[in-house]
């Protein structure tokens, strides 16, 4: 098992504070199924920057690049076209508690 980390690229800044019905229906959705994902022990981390850009990440583990290309992608803000993803392999080094 491999670590990776998406980032979810908002259509526009201050997304969050200026998001359509569709949208939060859409990230509502993404919420949770992010939270099965943890509730599940796939999910690592996940949170919003803050500020003007709220880019969102997601820590994960998945087997491969094709698994873990295919978790990102099924995120209904992006598999909608409400945001963009950026996957890449991470490495956590450090973690709180752990």
């Amino acid at each position: 098992m491999s670590q990776w980390i998406y980032f979810i690229h908002p259509p526009r800044d201050d997304f969050a504070a200026t998001m359509t019905d569709a949208e939060k229906e859409a990230w509502g959705r993404h919420w949770a199924r992010l939270q099965r994902a943890f509730a599940d022990g796939r999910v690592i981390l996940v949170g919003p920057t803050l500020g003007h850009v709220n880019t969102g990440i997601c820590v994960f583990d998945a087997e491969d690049e094709p698994e873990a290309r295919a978790f990102m992608e099924e995120d209904p803000v992006i598999a909608e076209g409400f945001a963009r993803g950026e996957l890449r392999g991470f490495q956590v080094s450090l973690l709180r508690g752990a």
